[in-house]
């Protein structure tokens, strides 16, 4: 466990399950996204906090790209404001490699750069 430091970051990266599409061109839907900032948050207030904490709210969340089953992603958290129990972050996930059919069945290829897919902001509370 550390002091809550401004700037601080946790990054985790997944692949996005086709038993998560949802829609037409095996499209995710946002609250994926959001489900992974949850976990990035989590994180972060183990490390600041010692405590899970409990999302507070959300704030201008965007979603700027699409989200495919078949999509490797990054998820990070940053630490923009600390509280005496309040923790505000600024959350991405970039779509890091996707899937290619066209060049074969299971091809993908990495994306340089990455594809920014969602950002927002968020609000814990820990104890």
């Amino acid at each position: 466990m550390s002091a809550p430091e401004i700037g601080m970051e946790v990054r985790h990266s997944r692949y996005v399950p086709y038993s998560h599409a949802h829609y037409a061109g095996n499209l995710v839907d946002g609250a994926y996204s959001l489900a992974a900032f949850g976990d990035v948050a989590t994180e972060m207030c183990i490390r600041t906090d010692g405590d899970e904490g409990l999302f507070a709210s959300y704030s201008d969340v965007q979603f700027k790209a699409p989200v495919r089953a078949g999509d490797c992603i990054e998820i990070i958290a940053r630490l923009v404001r600390a509280g005496t129990r309040s923790r505000e972050m600024e959350f991405e996930v970039r779509v890091i490699a996707r899937g290619n059919p066209e060049r074969s069945e299971s091809a993908a290829d990495l994306l340089d750069p990455p594809i920014v897919a969602t950002t927002a902001r968020g609000v814990v509370v820990v104890p």
